[in-house]
């Protein structure tokens, strides 16, 4: 009987190696376009949840929050403190003269403007005088 040595060649090593990094390099790039679409969902989402609980503060005080107010006023009216957008930035309030406003995140550049997961996420809500 031969003593043959149990175990890998390192040709066996490098192969299963190679075979895993190209597996990696066609799952990770569909893997991560879907992480930007989901922080994409969640920001809408979350500026849905703001909406509301900015028209539950309307309804109790007649008005928006002023810009000075922000939105740390309609903290009462949502479950948990005011989130951050999904990449660590605070949403953006501006209250309009008009009864208006705007609420969104400038998305992941950060910056205004862009295209795809750089894009502004957002909404403006417009009230007209006569209902105020």
């Amino acid at each position: 009987m031969r003593n043959r040595n149990l175990g890998f060649t390192l040709l066996e090593l490098l192969v299963v190696i190679v075979i895993i990094g190209l597996l990696a390099g066609y799952v990770a790039p569909k893997y991560f376009s879907q992480v930007g679409k989901s922080e994409t969902q969640v920001a809408r989402a979350q500026i849905d949840s703001l909406e509301k609980a900015l028209d539950q503060y309307r309804l109790e005080n007649r008005r928006y929050p002023t810009a000075e107010e922000g939105l740390a006023a309609i903290g009462p009216y949502l479950r948990k403190a005011v989130p951050n957008d999904p990449w660590g930035r605070p949403y953006v309030y501006r209250a309009g003269a008009k009864g208006d406003f705007e609420l969104f995140s400038y998305g992941r550049d950060g910056k205004a403007g862009g295209t795809g997961e750089d894009a502004d996420i957002g909404l403006q809500q417009e009230i007209a005088a006569s209902k105020q």
